[in-house]
């Protein structure tokens, strides 16, 4: 049984609203960060990225960041920057990118359902990616940016959204970064509330898109809290329960989580004798392309592409392990290229396919060599791995749009 339930959200005053918002804290670096925000007193960065209101150079998980941080949302909040609505609700926040859209529902989740699984997870975390996020909430006291959810859809949740998004005017509507349209409207009448948050009870699971270090600071912070006291010395308040941005899983936009990385001194006749032996027919192509189908690949190498087909490969049938990015890892990437951890080995990175088939060309030709495109996993993989308690390979799925940071908070105590 899932728990979504309503919340009196943060949110920016409308008239400042587009230069509030941020890209999420954890898709840009200090210095990125530092740009953005460049000249804008009242952007969220000063809350997420606090560290840029210190000279360069600066420790950014130093204690004095996290208390700027919370002093930054003090003041929006003291300002009027930030607004806390009158009455619990839940929100429809729709993003429009490039010809589609999703359409989900903010709202918060259950710390105790994180607990017990109904929440579910795909990912590991690193511990001092999550001690970062357990500092940033617990000085801020709250979340300052949504876990991203996904459901397998539901017939009246879907309609009650419908109805709102014909009858209602939104309370934003504007086009930020990358030309993603952001809309939101709000959900305030009792009995349309009522259905949505007994719809999720008669949904078994939630799972975890994007957000698996956010959830589990989210998690760590709330129980932390229990029983009235925290660093911050104040009362647990709502911190039982967390924020998320849910959408039902035909909503989402799965992309291709692509690999570039160092040739390992091998030559490029070396690399190409060394795949064909690892079982992968490969076919010269005119141009670049992201593979159309699963077990195929595509190559860029020595300003050519190619497309790979693991046609002799022995894959096992096992959820994971029948993923592609667990083929080319086992197959290839370790065995050839000497990349062991994907995660901590400074010869690979990671590109979505949103930067398009150029950036993967652009990467190769100067600080890299080789460059991988691979098939999106499914939204379905994504489940079923979560549904056996198994965890996916790093870098596995990269989720377009992305939600923006700064439209709604959820924080512990009211204003």
């Amino acid at each position: 049984m899932a728990k979504v339930e309503r919340f009196k959200a943060f949110r920016p005053n409308k008239k400042v609203v587009e230069k509030f918002v941020c890209p999420p804290y954890d898709v840009v670096n200090t210095e990125e960060a530092r740009e953005y925000a460049e000249g804008n007193d009242i952007n969220f960065f000063h809350v997420t990225r606090s560290e840029i209101d210190f000279p360069k150079g600066y420790n950014p998980y130093d204690t004095a960041v996290y208390f700027k941080a919370r002093e930054n949302l003090e003041k929006f909040i003291t300002e009027g920057v930030l607004q806390q609505d009158e009455k619990p609700m839940l929100y429809v926040y729709k993003e429009e990118q490039d010809g589609r859209s999703q359409v989900g529902i903010v709202g918060c989740v259950s710390i105790y359902e994180y607990e017990d699984d109904t929440i579910k997870k795909h990912e590991l975390t690193r511990k001092a990616k999550e001690e970062d996020r357990i500092k940033h909430f617990d000085a801020c006291d709250g979340n300052t940016e949504p876990v991203f959810l996904t459901y397998k859809k539901n017939d009246v949740i879907s309609r009650i959204l419908d109805k709102t998004m014909k009858e209602k005017e939104p309370e934003y509507d504007f086009t930020g970064l990358d030309d993603t349209r952001h809309i939101l409207w709000t959900i305030s009448d009792e009995g349309d509330l009522d259905a949505i948050e007994q719809a999720f009870k008669k949904i078994d699971s939630l799972y975890i898109a994007d957000g698996h270090h956010r959830s589990a600071s989210a998690y760590k912070v709330g129980k932390k809290k229990q029983g009235g006291s925290a660093c911050c010395g104040c009362t647990s308040g709502d911190a039982e329960r967390f924020m998320a941005a849910v959408f039902a899983s035909d909503e989402l936009n799965i992309l291709g989580y692509n690999r570039t990385l160092k040739a390992n001194g091998l030559s490029g006749n070396d690399i190409l004798k060394r795949i064909e032996e690892a079982g992968f027919s490969i076919e010269k192509l005119s141009k670049g392309e992201f593979p159309s189908e699963k077990r195929s690949f595509s190559m860029y190498l020595d300003k050519t592409w190619y497309k790979l087909k693991a046609e002799s490969v022995d894959v096992p049938d096992d959820v994971v392990e029948s993923l592609d990015v667990s083929i080319l890892q086992k197959n290839v990437l370790e065995p050839i290229f000497g990349i062991k951890d994907p995660r901590t080995d400074e010869n690979i990175d990671f590109v979505g396919a949103s930067r398009g088939i150029t950036e993967l060309e652009r990467r190769a030709d100067s600080d890299m060599d080789v460059s991988f495109a691979l098939f999106p996993v499914s939204i379905e993989s994504l489940m079923d791995i979560s549904d056996a308690g198994k965890i996916m390979p790093p870098k596995s799925t990269w989720f377009e749009p992305k939600l923006i940071s700064g439209l709604f908070l959820h924080l512990f105590h009211d204003r």
